[in-house]
């Protein structure tokens, strides 16, 4: 049985999407937010009451997280292990320094945290409102979670799957990359209410990255698709030493 989850949530096109591209490998079970979640990153709800409902066989949402979702899946929900927990398809890249804020890569690191086969899939849609290849993106994540399945990568480890929108026979290719280092404006927005009372909103527009490189984000640009394997241990282990001589008392 395999885990599907998401942040755009339980209806969201690219959930049916994925389900789709995956439903010949094996049984699914798909537990995702109720509504959208995108940008939650790890949060878990842990102040309020969560809310389970089914909306039909099979396929259930819960009124919190992408990471409460993959959570309450696997401590509740599923009877064994699942083979592997994959997030997605995201409408929207998770590349650069996305993946600190991407509720679609927490849901698929939820599941690495309890040492599962874990994969994040996101079609990279910015940019226009023309088709949005769902297939191209499933195909792709039906290829490598196949090869996951058959070797297994050691436990800990989010693959981050990134797809531009196209085609699959204009995709350029499908590559490891590291992480870009993707950024946005800065901005925080003022708006006032008809009440005339102050509101705000923040973040900005991607700055487009201006060097050709081999990380996800350039590669992204050129038309790759991107697998980034990302670490549940986050420790910069080459800085110990220099950070435990900073620690010497005197």
């Amino acid at each position: 049985m395999l885990l599907l989850s998401n942040d755009d949530g339980v209806r969201a096109e690219g959930l049916k999407a994925l389900a789709e591209a995956l439903a010949p490998i094996d049984a699914l079970l798909v537990v995702a937010p109720e509504t959208e979640q995108s940008a939650k990153s790890h949060g878990l709800t842990m102040h309020d009451p969560l809310r389970l409902r089914g909306p039909s066989p099979g396929w259930y949402s819960v009124s919190g997280t992408p990471a409460d979702s993959v959570y309450f899946a696997l401590n509740h929900l599923c009877e064994t292990p699942p083979r592997a927990v994959i997030s997605g398809i995201n409408r929207g890249g998770n590349i650069g320094n996305d993946v600190h804020y991407s509720g679609t890569v927490a849901a698929a690191r939820e599941a690495a945290l309890s040492g599962l086969p874990a994969l994040a899939v996101s079609l990279i849609t910015e940019g226009g409102g023309h088709r949005k290849h769902w297939e191209t993106a499933g195909a792709l994540a039906a290829q490598i979670l196949q090869k996951m399945l058959a070797s297994p990568l050691p436990a800990g480890i989010v693959l981050n799957l990134n797809v531009p929108n196209l085609p699959l026979s204009e995709i350029a290719g499908l590559v490891a990359a590291p992480m870009g280092d993707r950024a946005y404006q800065a901005m925080v927005r003022k708006e006032q209410d008809p009440r005339g009372q102050s509101y705000y909103w923040i973040g900005g527009p991607p700055i487009q990255p201006t060097e050709e490189s081999h990380t996800d984000s350039s590669l992204a640009a050129r038309g790759f698709a991107t697998v980034t394997p990302l670490r549940t241990d986050v420790t910069a282990y080459k800085l110990m030493e220099q950070v435990g001589g900073l620690l010497e008392l005197s």
